[in-house]
């Protein structure tokens, strides 16, 4: 049994870092690299894929509305051709830095608001998929099961890969339960991982009202900027291994 672990990165600007980036791809084995809108910068992009490429960590586009200030986290409602746009500029930008350290995107996955959206919305599920058709094709997407944009990429036949959180809450209906709840975030390390070792062997999640949900992911999420997320994200990959699954980038 195989299974990828991912967590965003790249997340500062200028002098300012967010998490250790560095420690955290020792332990990943998929980057979800700020593109330079909601967070990151051209030397923060370049260093990220630079050591990224060097572990063999695959690197993903992590594509967000222009929201330097809200980090990303505040909605903004676009015409359809405004956001691929935007979304195609990203994966352009993100790409030229792998490329130079020797590695390419190999996957999409949409950041905070725009993750949301594309989970409910169906116009802008559509142009971010339309900007992913346009870059590549054959680039899978990550993003919630069930979601918009999941069933956007059926339609366009895009490769779409089912991601679940081990450091978030989720709600009955398999959506996240927003950041500012009680709750939302998990940031103790045994309860992550025990979460990623049942998602893993078993494909269900426990929500916040005691139900069992069933998600069979493809990958496993931690965020970079949860609390203590390289231990976090450590214990997980313990968790997981001692399990017997093995982790590997979902994207070749």
């Amino acid at each position: 049994m195989t299974i990828d672990l991912n967590a965003d990165l790249g997340e500062g600007f200028g002098v300012w870092r967010l998490a250790d980036d560095d420690a955290l791809l020792g332990v990943v084995t998929s980057a979800n690299v700020a593109c330079g809108f909601h967070a990151g910068d051209p030397v923060t992009m370049q260093r990220v894929c630079a050591v990224a490429a060097e572990r063999g960590v695959a690197i993903g586009a992590q594509v967000s509305y222009r929201d330097l200030a809200g980090f990303g986290r505040r909605r903004i409602d676009m015409p359809a051709s405004e956001l691929a746009a935007d979304v195609l500029y990203q994966l352009g930008a993100l790409d030229a830095f792998a490329r130079a350290a020797g590695s390419r995107v190999r996957y999409v996955k949409p950041h905070g608001a725009l993750y949301a959206a594309v989970t409910e919305d169906p116009v802008q599920a559509g142009a971010v998929l339309d900007a992913v058709r346009r870059f590549d094709p054959a680039l899978p997407v990550l993003g919630l099961p069930g979601s918009e944009i999941a069933a956007a990429a059926a339609a366009a036949g895009v490769p779409f890969t089912a991601e679940a959180f081990v450091d978030r809450a989720y709600r009955p209906d398999g959506r996240l339960v927003p950041r500012g709840e009680d709750g939302a975030v998990i940031t103790d390390p045994g309860a992550a991982a025990a979460r990623a070792r049942r998602l893993a062997l078993t494909g269900r999640v426990e929500a916040v009202d005691g139900s069992s949900l069933a998600i069979t992911p493809g990958s496993l999420c931690v965020h970079g900027d949860t609390p203590g997320a390289v231990e976090l994200a450590a214990a997980v990959r313990e968790a997981l291994t001692g399990a017997g699954v093995a982790l590997e980038p979902f994207a070749g």
